[in-house]
């Protein structure tokens, strides 16, 4: 009986390592991540656009946030996670984007989720993000997106209009800031 108690729980290991060392569609090894395929989403039409939810709750920082304090900005809100191996790949693009359009009426805010504190300051720290994100370790706050353009996976950015409409849906893997940039550019041309 413990032999077999032994093998058991033996073969329980294996299948958990085999679990965690697969390769990730990004090519790195051990994330055991399947990568963002679903494109690009524009809804090119203002009167088609869906008003966006008000995101809010506790950020990273252990602070208050909400997107209703970015109200009349075009605002790019980004669902990442430290553990995600195309959130860290984007990370560079997403903050570069963040400083070049400051001064553009554009705002950035992040849902982090399914991370703990620790990870998430550390992944901010590591790629210099300087804009805020919210905890979202349940991943409620993508709901509010349901009646729109729901998330589709992590990472998922959306782009919303200066009039609180949802305007861009990404979910690609490896978005770049030249990407970016033109989408926030066509939003904006977009709202009078």
């Amino acid at each position: 009986m413990i032999r077999r108690v032994r093998i058991l729980a033996a073969a329980g290991l294996l299948l958990l390592l085999a679990a965690c060392g697969g390769g990730g569609s990004d090519g790195e090894a051990g994330s055991n991540y399947v990568g963002a395929s679903g494109g690009i989403t524009v809804v090119k039409k203002v009167a088609d656009r869906k008003e966006a939810p008000v995101i809010k709750g506790i950020g990273v920082d252990g602070k208050p946030l909400s997107s209703a304090d970015f109200a009349g900005k075009t605002i790019v809100v980004n669902v990442w996670g430290s553990w995600c191996p195309p959130c860290r790949k984007e990370a560079p693009a997403l903050q570069q984007v963040s400083e070049d359009y400051a001064d553009k009426g554009v705002r950035f805010l992040g849902i982090d989720v399914r991370d703990n504190p620790a990870a998430a300051k550390a992944f901010e720290r590591r790629f210099g993000v300087t804009y805020p994100s919210i905890d979202d370790y349940d991943q409620k706050t993508l709901l509010g997106f349901s009646d729109s353009l729901p998330a589709q996976g992590i990472p998922t950015t959306w782009i919303i209009d200066s009039k609180g409409r949802v305007a861009v849906r990404i979910f690609v893997d490896g978005l770049t800031a030249a990407t970016l940039s033109g989408l926030i550019d066509d939003v904006q041309k977009s709202v009078p």
